[in-house]
This record gives C-alpha cells, sequence and structure tokens, in this order.
C-alpha cells in the first residue's frame, strides 16, 4: 500500500521538495497525489506541476473558515488522500476540518514548540533572534484545534550562531524541516506511529 499524501501549501513549499525527492529515491513508499493552495501565485503550485502532481488554488477570498475547507476537503477525498502535510500553510483550520482529519494532518513549525508558537515563517525567526537564544530548531506536530498545541511528533535542534541572520536561520531550520519529515513519513507509513492522548508514540 502506498501512502497517498495531500499537501496544503500557501508559499514556495521548500520542504516539499525534499518530500518529492525522497519519493523519487525511492527512500518513501508514498506518493503525494495533488498540492492545495490558497494563494494563486504560491510557488508550491508550480512545484506541483513541475513534477506532474495535481496542483489545485483554491480562492479563500470573503469565505467562512469552514466553507473554505470543506472545498479543500472535497479536493484531498476527490484524491483519496490517507494523510495532509502542511507546509507553509498560512491559515487556521476550522474545528470542523481538523475533527474530520484527526491524527492525519501533520503540520511543520519552525521553532522548537511551545517555543515561539503562533507565528509563521520570518517572523519565528525574527523572535528567536530578538530573543538571543543559542538554539532553536524546528517541529513536526498533529494538528488540533489549538494552533501549535497538537502532540509533537518530531523536533530537532539546530544552533543559533553569533552573527546569525533570519536568512541563514531560515535555511538552517528548513534543512532540519526536511530531514524530520521525510523520517516522520517513513515511520508514519511503517505503522510505527501512534498517537496516545496528547503525546506521539514512535516504535522504531
Amino acid at each position: 500500500m502506498i501512502l497517498n499524501i495531500g499537501v496544503l501549501a500557501s508559499t514556495k513549499a521548500t520542504d516539499l521538495q525534499a518530500v518529492i525527492d525522497a519519493i523519487q529515491a525511492k527512500q518513501l513508499n508514498s506518493k503525494i497525489s495533488v498540492v492545495v493552495s490558497n494563494k494563486k501565485d504560491a510557488y508550491a503550485l508550480e512545484r506541483a506541476k513541475k513534477h506532474n502532481i495535481e496542483a489545485v488554488f483554491i480562492n479563500s477570498k470573503d469565505k467562512e473558515r469552514e466553507d473554505f475547507d470543506r472545498e479543500v476537503n472535497d479536493v484531498l477525498e476527490k484524491y483519496d488522500v490517507d494523510l495532509i502535510l502542511a507546509i507553509g500553510y498560512m491559515r487556521i483550520l476550522s474545528g470542523w476540518f481538523v475533527n474530520k482529519w484527526k491524527n492525519k494532518i501533520m503540520n511543520i513549525h519552525p521553532s522548537l514548540l511551545p517555543a515561539f508558537a503562533g507565528g509563521m515563517d520570518k517572523d519565528v525567526h525574527t523572535e528567536v533572534l530578538k530573543a538571543g537564544v543559542k538554539e532553536t530548531g524546528c517541529t513536526l506536530h498533529f494538528v488540533t484545534e489549538e494552533v501549535d498545541s497538537g502532540p509533537i511528533i518530531m523536533q530537532k535542534k539546530v544552533d543559533v550562531a553569533e552573527n546569525e541572520t533570519i536568512e541563514s536561520l531560515k535555511a538552517k531550520v528548513q534543512k532540519a524541516e526536511q530531514e524530520v519529515i521525510v523520517k516522520a513519513l517513513k515511520l508514519y507509513d511503517e505503522g510505527k506511529m501512534k498517537v496516545e492522548g496528547s503525546k506521539v508514540v514512535i516504535s522504531e
């Protein structure tokens, strides 16, 4: 059985490339069936098309959150998606959607949660540098109704250098994100991951 993945993205979805590469290199027994974006010009859609992955733009303008999410859900169901990967997805998911896909939505966040929760992309790295912490990283977690608070699947630390910039830190964290996502997808596909209460238990 091939794990059928649907991706939600609003940005370049740089991490998506790592998953595509891992699938092509036969490191993952998975398939990305569709990439859905709420931004028409998101490079994530272009990236999908380049690799013959279905790319779908859904306009979120003037729509209630749940109505929009129901449209997204229809697309995911059309492509028989087993697992959703949110990569740089700049939207908060509705309670309806989260419950419908309970423990089947993975989100990557560019910090070591619960630290620096709530922000997105460069905003998080800006806060990290402002705080003067010596290490940060990334967190892959299952999505729940409370933002950035779902069961943590995996984290990876990254050192913050003395002369770190937002761009250099982002590059470091993205590399960690890509390693974490590929590793977690493999474990999920192999049935070595389960959610018990608010914790994710991984059996190697």
